[in-house]
């Protein structure tokens, strides 16, 4: 998965909602499923956690809520302990830095948002959700989103004229053309399906959210 240091941490949170079309209301929509579905004292996984956003928000909703906050990156999970720690939810959150096949928790829902997109589909994708699965009690619910391949010619080229709406600027725009294009590993709808299939979950994904090329789904 990625590892975010240094400035990339520090920023995360202000260049996503001009990197996402949608990406408050995406998390919106989750939390609110979230809340609809889980009872009190639910443990909520949290893939890709970062900088702690969602676990704040989903704090927030229900005061019984526990999490493992999950990354890759200790310059990320430093940033959200820091806000774990103002808000006081601290008690609340297991904060684990490292792969997922290191963690024993048995989880009410997992959330993996924007990550991924990250992990290319030679296997590594699929261990990804193996380990989410493992992690998951039984008839828990994933929720998942990413970048996925374009359905149309022109929707690329829509997202950057959306990006650019958002307030991001010629160089960021350069900058995520070239990932686009280089750095992310985006499934179509068929290969995605399948692939949750080899990884053990037997519900057809849901889709909740749809903004251009991003969308989200709950399996």
């Amino acid at each position: 998965m990625p590892t975010f240091t240094d400035d990339q941490a520090t920023q995360y949170d202000s260049r996503i909602t001009r990197l996402v079309p949608g990406y408050e209301l995406l998390h919106q929509l989750t939390n609110a499923q979230l809340q609809a579905t889980l009872k009190d004292n639910a443990h909520i996984l949290v893939v890709g956690a970062g900088t702690g956003k969602e676990v704040i928000e989903l704090a927030n909703i229900n005061p019984t809520w526990k999490f493992t906050a999950q990354d890759t990156s200790n310059d990320m999970l430093s940033v959200a302990s820091d806000k774990f720690a103002e808000q006081g939810i601290s008690d609340r959150v297991t904060v684990h830095c490292g792969p997922l096949e290191k963690l024993k928790t048995k989880a009410d829902a997992a959330l993996c948002l924007l990550v991924l997109q990250f992990v290319e589909d030679n296997g590594d994708k699929k261990q990804v959700l193996k380990n989410i699965k493992a992690s998951l009690n039984k008839d828990a619910a994933l929720y998942i989103a990413d970048l996925m391949r374009p359905e149309t010619l022109f929707e690329r080229d829509a997202q950057l004229l959306t990006c650019a709406k958002l307030g991001l600027g010629e160089a960021g725009q350069t900058h995520i053309r070239h990932s686009l294009e280089n750095e992310f590993y985006p499934l179509d709808r068929m290969r995605f399906s399948e692939l949750l299939h080899e990884c053990g979950f037997s519900t057809i994904p849901k889709l909740y959210f749809k903004a251009l090329g991003f969308s989200g789904y709950v399996i």
